[in-house]
Formats: structure tokens, C-alpha cells, sequence
């Protein structure tokens, strides 16, 4: 007995109800454009619930692990319908609606109309204007799909950087000095010159957006107005719409992975004050330099230098110069925000500064990669003067053989002195991860076992979606290329 049952798609072979049905690909593109931006709406609520805005210096949002956050402030949404706001009121943006609840809502609203336009056109796939008059089958003209593309990917493009960017019909965006001290929302000019190509423009990010904006727009026109020569249709596979996929998704990766270094290695695009520090901005000192600069040219007085120029330091330098802002320091499989490790910054304890007899010494900082480091204090020429020996037997440099002291400058203790042992190794110990900072481990739930900040998370999921994507651009051009092999000869030949 014949069964009338019709064949299924096999599960892992679903993807091909799509590859060549205009109506249903737009609703997988819907269905995933929903995903997305309803995600962002949920974790902006998320992350609102969560925030503490009571101390924005010892407790930045970057701290509290917030992810989309930093994102939406950087685009020009700085203050909430509850009236308080991250910009310290230095910003002169004043439009009403542009807050976060009304951004968070907007995303919403938007993902269920997203959502329902995918299931009409999952519905209703075989819509006329998909059909070709001449064959009468349905049919996906990939060279004008790209012009349209094009044109509305341009235009917000260009609208961005002309616009929103510079503040002509926008609130700006997030810029700050390159020490994190003076963020604030601010237009950006454009900068069409050399100088505009270095990471730390902002001209560049409003320029290189009219710029790819305009040229887009062009190439839009083109391509909406010509075809294609055979040689280059069939050199760039255009009749096959897996290998405009695999084009795609060359764009695609190639994106992710400048934004994942950009993120890593720091740029004008991910600010310190919204996403924390970078890791080489411990290797190199970068912060604890500037701190010490600030102390040296405050005053001319020595003891003024000395003694007092320390409670001039902006209290944020003090928060990213310690090894807690590192994102490297955290493991990638420690969840949480980074106050979960360490807890909530109470106050700065000073800068410890060693003394051994007329000598100033200063303790080796833990580099970023390693668990432990052995305690060894230097001088000025890079001596080492005094340590904590592994080996007491065998010692020569011991606190207890060279009697340190240490004197704290700035901070809850300052001008404080102490020359007993067990002190001067507990704060030499603490000298090893940068700025000494007391917390408040138990409101926290903190552990002790550091975290990284959304800057490493970032860094490390885009990396990951790079190699997905190389993975499927590699994947679709093959079946593409070769799409004879695996498919056979077409009944019509011979």
C-alpha cells in the first residue's frame, strides 16, 4: 500500500524553506532583527533595576556590571523620567522624551512589531510582487536587493554622523578627556583631514560616518540603475543567494573583529568612564604616571607637594588606577559584576610611600597575568631596597633587616605614619594591586575572586562571533562555489 504522506525536511535541513522564498527569508530576517532588539530593551530594564546612582565616583556603572548601559549613554541617552541623570547637568541636551525608559519602551514596542511583521510574511509568502511575470515563479533580484540595501543602510548612515553626532539635531555624543576625568555628551565636528584618521579623533567618527554615508548612497544609485556584466555576475556568484550570504557575512566578521579590538585596545569610540579601563592602561602605568604628574607640578612647596597635593587627585583616577579596573585581571568564567569580587569602594586609604631612611621607596606592581608576585620595594634608580623574602633564612632585604617605614599622603590617612613590621608588609602586600582602597564586602556578597568589566566581555563575545562568522563565510562560499559537486548535473544536460 502507497503512503500519501508527503517527505519532511529533515531538521538540520530547514534552512533551505528560506534560501529561495523572498517572503519567508524577510521573515527570518524579522523574526532575528525582533530578537535583538528586544533584548535590548530587557536588559536595559534590567540593568536600571539594578543601578546604584548614589556614588558615581567609587561606584561607576561599569563597576556594577552593567553591559547595555554604557552603550545607550554613549549614544546620547543620559537621564531617566526619575529625574536623576549620570552627566553631573553639565550636558545642554533638553529634549523631554530622550530617556532611558522611553529608549527601553521604544525597543520593545519595536521587537513585537518586528515580530508580528515576521509571522504576516512567514504567512503570506507568495506575495505578487515576488513573482516573476515572465516565468511566474518566485524570485529574489539580489542586485537590486543590494541597491536597496545600500540606500537605506547610507542614509542612516549619513543622517548619523551629520545629525546625531555633531548635535545638530541630537544630544551629541559621549566624549571625554583621555583620562576619563571630564565625560560629558557633546557634538563633534567633523574632521576631514589626516589628522582625523588616528583612534583618538572624535571629528573622525562624525566625518568617517557623512563620508561612507555619501558613498553609499552613490553606490546605492548604481546599483539600483545598472546590471551587472555576465563575467562579473558569475564571478561574484549574484544568481546565487548563498554566496551573497557569504559576502555578508565577510562584512559582518570583518566589523566584529575591529569593534572587538577597538573595545581591547581602547578608542574614542568606548569611553574609560563608561566601560572601565583597558588592561595596557596598567601595564604602562598610564594613570598612576598622570597622578604622580599632577602631584609633582601642583606647587613648588615641597612639603605642600608631598603632603597635600595628593587630596587634589580626582578621586577617579584613584578608582582606575587598581588592579580591580582590570579587565584582564577577572577570569572569563567568573560571573558577575566586578563589586561581586571586591565589594563596594568605601574610601582611598592615601598613597603609601615607603621610606627607608632618607629614601623613597615604591613597590613593583602585579602584572596583569600573573596570581601572585613577590613584594619588592624600589627606589627611584630601580634598585631593589627592601622585600618580603620567600625564604627568611636566606634573606638579605627583609622589612625586619632594613626597618621601612611608611608614611600615607592624601586619602583617610594622610600624614599618617607606621613603622611596625606587620603594617608595613600588610600595605606593602596591598601596594601590589595599585590604589589602596578599603570596600564594603558583605552589602556586595564580594568573594575576593576578581571579575572583568564589560569591556573584557565585550572584547571576548565579539572575538567569538568573529570566528563563528569567518566559520560561515568559508561555510556558504564553498556551497556556493561548488554548488554543482554536491548537487549533481542538472537533468537538462545530456
Amino acid at each position: 500500500m502507497t503512503s500519501t504522506r508527503g517527505s519532511r525536511i529533515p531538521w538540520f535541513r530547514a534552512h533551505l524553506v528560506a534560501l529561495n522564498d523572498p517572503g519567508r527569508l524577510i521573515s527570518v530576517h524579522l523574526v532575528h532583527t525582533s530578537l535583538v532588539c528586544g533584548w535590548a530593551g530587557v536588559m536595559l530594564i534590567y540593568e536600571l533595576a539594578i543601578y546604584d546612582a548614589s556614588d558615581p565616583i567609587f561606584s561607576p556603572l561599569w563597576r556594577q556590571g552593567c553591559f547595555v548601559f554604557p552603550f545607550s549613554i554613549r549614544l546620547g541617552v543620559i537621564r531617566s523620567l526619575f529625574g536623576w541623570s549620570i552627566d553631573f547637568g553639565s550636558s545642554s541636551f533638553s529634549f523631554s522624551y530622550w530617556t532611558f525608559e522611553s529608549v527601553l519602551v521604544s525597543h520593545i514596542v519595536l521587537s513585537g512589531l518586528l515580530l508580528l511583521a515576521s509571522f504576516w510574511h512567514w504567512s503570506f509568502w507568495d506575495l505578487d510582487l515576488f513573482i516573476d511575470s515572465a516565468t511566474g515563479r518566485l524570485v529574489i533580484d539580489l542586485p537590486r536587493l543590494l541597491g536597496i540595501h545600500l540606500e537605506l543602510s547610507s542614509l542612516l548612515c549619513f543622517c548619523f554622523g551629520l545629525l546625531h553626532i555633531t548635535s545638530y539635531f541630537g544630544p551629541g555624543l559621549w566624549s571625554s578627556d583621555s583620562f576619563g576625568l571630564l565625560g560629558s555628551l557633546r557634538g563633534s565636528k567633523p574632521r576631514f583631514s589626516l589628522v582625523g584618521l588616528t583612534s583618538y579623533c572624535y571629528g573622525a567618527i562624525s566625518s568617517h560616518h557623512i563620508t561612507a554615508g555619501l558613498l553609499g548612497l552613490i553606490l546605492g544609485v548604481w546599483h539600483l540603475s545598472n546590471r551587472p556584466a555576465p563575467l562579473l555576475f558569475s564571478l561574484l556568484v549574484f544568481g546565487n543567494i548563498e554566496g551573497v550570504l557569504s559576502s555578508s557575512l565577510a562584512s559582518v566578521f570583518g566589523t566584529a573583529a575591529l569593534s572587538s579590538f577597538s573595545m581591547w585596545f581602547g578608542s574614542v569610540l568606548y569611553p574609560v568612564e563608561l566601560l572601565g579601563t583597558s588592561r595596557y592602561h596598567w601595564d604602562n602605568g598610564y594613570f598612576y604616571n598622570d597622578l604622580s604628574r599632577r602631584v609633582f607640578y601642583s606647587s613648588d612647596d615641597l612639603f605642600l607637594r608631598l603632603e597635600r597635593s595628593f587630596d587634589l587627585v580626582p578621586d577617579k583616577l584613584v578608582v582606575y588606577d587598581y588592579i580591580g579596573s582590570n579587565p584582564s585581571k577577572g577570569g572569563l568564567f567568573r560571573s558577575g559584576p566586578i563589586l561581586k569580587g571586591d565589594g563596594l569602594i568605601q574610601n582611598w586609604l592615601g598613597n603609601p610611600l615607603f621610606e627607608l631612611g632618607s629614601l623613597a621607596l615604591s613597590v613593583r606592581r602585579i602584572p596583569s597575568f600573573f596570581e601572585t608576585f613577590p613584594v619588592v620595594l624600589l627606589d627611584y634608580s630601580g634598585s631593589i631596597r627592601a622585600d618580603l623574602p620567600f625564604r627568611r633564612a636566606e634573606s638579605r632585604y627583609s622589612l625586619e633587616q632594613v626597618h621601612v617605614k611608611v608614611r600615607f599622603q592624601g586619602g583617610l590617612f594622610s600624614c599618617e605614619q607606621y613603622s611596625s613590621v606587620n603594617l608595613v608588609k600588610g600595605y606593602s602586600r596591598k601596594s601590589l594591586l595599585g590604589s589602596l582602597l578599603s570596600f564594603d564586602s558583605n552589602l556586595s556578597l564580594s568573594e575576593g575572586v576578581f571579575r572583568t568589566s564589560a569591556r573584557g566581555w565585550y572584547s571576548f563575545t565579539h572575538t567569538a562571533l568573529t570566528f563563528i562568522f569567518v566559520f560561515g563565510h568559508f561555510w556558504h562560499a564553498g556551497r556556493s562555489l561548488y554548488s554543482r559537486n554536491w548537487s549533481g548535473c542538472p537533468v537538462e544536460v545530456g
